[in-house]
């Protein structure tokens, strides 16, 4: 539910995908008395807060591709993947990592995933391993299998308590089961830290983080840690708030704060081997980077220093700027290096982005950041997945006309194997294979949100439902928006309110001035009147109404670098259709070993794709036509499977020599040699083509016939 803010105390700000009963409201900044007497400090909050997990649900395509996330790996990873049934997190003896962080990846993510589609299969399974790790919680406070300082790192624990926090936020009913054991937890990390940073920064004879993980990731802590500051804060306010600024100590005293580094001039455009740069190798991790920008926010909600939200939107700039594929994600592979098309982008990164764009908005407010979270959403994420959801990439290519084991050793790659491409169980690293789950229940949980002035807002759009309490909890509010949305336009919302409230809806930067509203008190689409904050206000009468938002666009094209370009219709990016043989084979580990059958299901395929069609094109980007390839009144299932989305382009194109090396693509040629008569060339959503050609030479052409 959402409360009126009478005092800061009662504004429940949680900052994650996760809920809190509070509406963010404008307010001085300065020192708090807590009930025991002492003297704490206000974080500073929200501009759009986060509704309880479970207030929004999934419709329409977005649930049933929860649905399959659900009956695909997510959904069985707790019955038969070494890595988290047989983990020691559940007395077993698999991992991949000192840093045992497969179970509690695997729990941050299928507890919203659980929650969000009310399912009884997953939500036992949650259950069950909540119930393990509190009632095994040792007498110290610590959670988890580890007993000694040499064993115990805090990195693993992160989302564990990520996971907590969002499990008592949707079901009440264990939160004080939860928030005694994250007290008790709390204490102790403190009691680490003051002791040299005991289990954060690694010394001699440590085995728990052998490169400095947990210091740069060290922010990570203060998502849950400030939920409970604020929250359920049980008269240990200071305790929990001088453990967080001992995280970013820690960090500090590692070499890893993030303060230095998102600087103009500091910050890397590119970098090529041999790598000599003078800042730490975990600040050019890709993955490390999608959290990292999430770092200085962090510390501005306790420091209320100004100058830390401003360089949020310098670390966003300077990531997008120089180190962004088109379809939304930070190349790396695993580490930065340039934006040449044959780079990979790991799949973690596109989750772990997903949700720092999301935070990130909701206190920024930028309309663009929003954009930006819809754009990986759409096509990245998506387009790493298998449609069945039983199989990912590690990594994922912009121009990648064939998922296979490579011939050669990738070495356009830094840091991944020649099966990298490959959809599989865990065709390389096992992190993405865990962590995965998270990407689409945590963009669902973030897509309503509430409003300063008390109302909601729909600001990343899909379908979906909410239910909630505005005002003092004396005005019950039931949102559903009807829409194919990315794959088609119109949004419809059916609304019932106890009483009046405003409701907003993001208008995405892409669309033009010919989108509309309508209602709820006219028939006729009106032009669009956006707020600062690129939103069209709705006023909400008591009872029951309609309203909706008609967007308009037209195709875009976004200049690369190399006269390269991508073309973009909405938020969907487009690739070259890619007609394929596709085959399939048992399972390969990630060290390119042999997987004991007990750790995979039938299920369980590794997918080899390779295109059988025309690749090599260079295209006129002043030639397009928008096509509809059928009805998109029922979208096919599941959507992003090749050929199912409804809307389609024709590009003018030609072919064109494109030499081949490493067993991939080269960068795009510079002056591309034509070859054989233009033709329209058939291009789909990107993430729906699992071998694709989506960053392209430019040439100019004759008129070409787009209707062919």
């Amino acid at each position: 539910m959402i409360s009126p803010i009478s005092v800061p105390r009662a504004l429940a700000v949680v900052l994650a995908v996760l809920s809190t009963n509070a509406v963010a409201r404008p307010q001085d900044r300065k020192s708090l008395i807590a009930r025991d007497g002492t003297e704490e400090h206000e974080l500073v909050q929200p501009v759009f807060q986060v509704l309880p997990l479970g207030s929004v649900k999934p419709q329409g395509w977005l649930r049933e591709q929860l649905e399959l996330s659900a009956t695909g790996l997510a959904g069985n990873l707790f019955n038969f993947y070494r890595f988290v049934k047989d983990s020691q997190w559940l007395g077993g003896n698999s991992e991949y990592s000192d840093l045992h962080e497969s179970v509690p990846y695997w729990f941050n993510g299928l507890v919203p995933l659980a929650f969000s589609l009310d399912d009884v299969r997953l939500t036992g399974q949650i259950k069950a391993f909540m119930d393990h790790i509190l009632d095994t919680q040792q007498e110290d406070g610590w959670i988890g299998p580890e007993t000694t300082p040499q064993t115990r790192g805090l990195w693993g624990r992160c989302y564990i308590m990520l996971g907590l926090m969002q499990y008592a936020q949707a079901d009440p009913s264990e939160t004080d089961r939860i928030v005694n054991a994250m007290h008790r937890y709390v204490q102790l990390v403190h009691s680490m830290l003051q002791n040299n940073f005991t289990g954060l920064v690694p010394k001699e004879g440590d085995v728990f983080d052998g490169k400095g993980w947990g210091p740069a990731r060290a922010h990570e802590t203060h998502i849950p840690f400030q939920w409970l500051y604020q929250n359920h804060p049980r008269n240990n306010s200071k305790l929990i708030w001088d453990t967080m600024n001992l995280m970013i100590q820690g960090s500090t005293e590692f070499g890893v704060d993030w303060r230095n580094f998102f600087v103009e001039g500091t910050f890397p455009e590119v970098v090529y081997a041999p790598r000599n740069q003078s800042y730490s190798p975990l600040w050019a991790h890709a993955v490390n980077l999608a959290e990292a920008v999430r770092f200085p926010l962090a510390i501005y909600r306790t420091s209320h220093d100004e100058a830390l939200k401003k360089q949020t939107r310098t670390a966003l700039d300077l990531v997008k700027r120089y180190h962004t594929s088109v379809a939304g994600t930070i190349i790396g592979d695993e580490s930065i290096t340039d934006n040449n098309p044959s780079r990979g982008a790991e799949l973690c990164t596109s989750t772990e982005l997903m949700f720092s764009l999301a935070w990130i908005y909701q206190y920024l407010g930028d309309n663009d950041i929003a954009d930006w979270a819809e754009l990986t959403a759409f096509n990245a994420f998506p387009g790493q997945i298998w449609p069945d959801w039983w199989s990912h990439q590690y990594v994922q290519q912009e121009n990648q006309p064939w998922a296979r084991n490579l011939s050669e050793y990738p070495q356009m790659w830094d840091n991944v194997g020649p099966y990298g491409n490959v959809f599989g169980l865990e065709p390389n690293y096992p992190c993405c294979t865990v962590n995965h789950p998270q990407g689409y229940p945590k963009f669902l949980a973030n897509s309503f949100v509430g409003t300063e002035d008390g109302g909601l807002a729909h600001v990343l759009l899909s379908p979906g439902s909410v239910s909630t309490n505005l005002g003092n909890n004396n005005n019950k509010v039931a949102i559903s928006v009807d829409t194919n949305y990315p794959f088609g336009m119109d949004l419809s919302y059916s609304i019932t309110a106890d009483a009046a409230f405003n409701f907003y809806v993001r208008i995405p930067g892409w669309a033009n001035s010919s989108s509309t509203a309508t209602g709820p008190s006219s028939d006729a689409g009106s032009q669009l009147s956006l707020e600062n904050t690129s939103l069209h206000r709705f006023q909400i009468p008591q009872g029951q109404s309609k309203v909706s938002i008609n967007l308009q666009t037209t195709p875009r094209v976004v200049d690369r670098a190399n006269n390269t370009a991508a073309v973009y219709y909405g938020p969907l990016l487009y690739s070259l259709a890619l007609d394929f043989n596709e085959s399939t084979r048992d399972p390969i580990a990630y060290n390119m070993g042999f997987i004991d059958p007990s750790s995979t299901t039938a299920r369980t395929r590794d997918h080899v794709v390779d295109t059988t069609d025309l690749w090599n094109i260079a295209i006129d980007p002043s030639q397009i036509r928008v096509v509809s390839s059928g009805s998109d009144a029922k979208l096919a299932d599941p959507i992003w499977a090749y050929g199912a989305p409804p809307l389609e382009l024709r590009v003018a194109a030609t072919q064109i020599d494109w030499p081949i090396e490493f067993d991939t693509p080269t960068d795009p040629p510079l002056e591309p040699q034509m070859k054989g008569k233009p033709f329209a060339a058939r291009f789909v959503p990107f993430a729906s083509a699992k071998v694709h050609m989506a960053n392209l030479p430019r040439v100019d052409l004759g008129p070409v016939d787009l209707g062919a």
